[in-house]
């Protein structure tokens, strides 16, 4: 199982998920689509979640989803032997054991065109887009080119992929980064990086963090979420539109860009082993102890999370 897409908490627009240790599910915040209907998922080990939909993965292979449905991107009742799981806003793709790829949701552009993938050890989906990496370290992509966000053939050597919003981006085995796609903000001038060990991509910025902990970033810096040049001793980053944030090796938290409704509040957090921002205007911790602290807009109550305990999931 590929532990790099079981997160134990995640944030989506005015809700956030956690992963109980019993492998249940709990959520706090907007019920607008109903995203609470997860009171009887069990067996739980890996939780996704889009700007309406929660998605769970079982340890049987099997998919679990609730929340907006509207280009049918719920109906996974049928997936199994599912080992990871990629979601966009209006598709949701998953990674088989045996290397194939399952895809529901829009498919506008072809973005849910996977049946022939083979050999695929790694998913990335983005609104329109769908990208594989190959087991031979190739790549392999689906959905709207116009920017030459799919024009991915010609790469080898990949060990990771990021894509975004008309761009997408390859971490090299030997640590440096390839990226095709639109590059009006800057965020595909990643050419000159060394030593990367893992890439984001996310609206119009890139990152890569770097074996020493330390973070480079480029792209759209208009809000200050790219000022990362000073952070060391980072093991994990979580970025959103226009703010960044980073869980250092101390258990503490950094962040940069916008602090509209103060979620980037987080100088003072310890203990902290997941981070999670994306999809919303609040940041969610997990800390050392099951228990979640949470700082950003709560006019949902998405940031009620005082009272959880025995949050988190290990395989081990």
């Amino acid at each position: 199982m590929n532990e790099k897409y079981l997160n134990t908490i995640a944030t989506g627009n005015g809700y956030t998920v956690g992963l109980n240790s019993d492998r249940t599910v709990v959520v706090v915040g907007t019920n607008e689509y109903g995203q609470y209907n997860v009171e009887k998922w069990t067996d739980i080990i890996g939780i996704k979640t889009t700007y309406g939909n929660i998605i769970g993965l079982k340890s049987n292979g099997t998919v679990m989803a609730v929340g907006y449905s509207e280009d049918e991107q719920s109906n996974v009742e049928k997936w199994t032997d599912i080992i990871a799981i990629s979601v966009s806003g209006g598709h949701i793709v998953g990674l088989k054991s045996d290397g194939t790829v399952v895809a529901v949701g829009a498919n506008k552009y072809g973005e849910c065109n996977v049946e022939k993938w083979r050999d695929i050890k790694a998913i990335s989906a983005t609104d329109r887009n769908t990208v594989g990496l190959k087991s031979d370290g190739t790549a392999i992509a689906v959905g709207l080119n116009e920017d030459g966000q799919c024009n991915v053939e010609d790469w080898s050597d990949i060990e990771d992929i990021s894509a975004s919003y008309r761009y997408t981006v390859g971490l090299k085995e030997d640590g440096t980064v390839v990226a095709v796609g639109t590059n009006e903000a800057g965020q595909c001038n990643v050419e000159k990086w060394r030593d990367v060990i893992g890439i984001k991509a996310n609206y119009s910025n890139t990152f890569g963090l770097k074996s020493d902990g330390t973070v480079v970033a480029v792209g759209s810096n208009g809000a200050g979420q790219c000022n990362v040049e000073k952070w060391t001793d980072i093991i994990s980053i979580s970025p959103d539109s226009d703010f960044t944030v980073g869980l250092k090796s101390n258990g503490t938290v950094v962040a940069v860009g916008s602090n509209k409704f103060g979620r980037c509040n987080v100088g003072e957090w310890t203990g902290i082993i997941d981070i999670s921002t994306v999809g919303g205007d609040h940041t969610v911790g997990l800390k050392s102890d099951g228990t979640v602290v949470a700082v950003g807009a709560n006019q949902e109550g998405q940031c009620n999370v005082e009272k959880w305990t025995g949050i988190g999931f290990s395989l081990k």
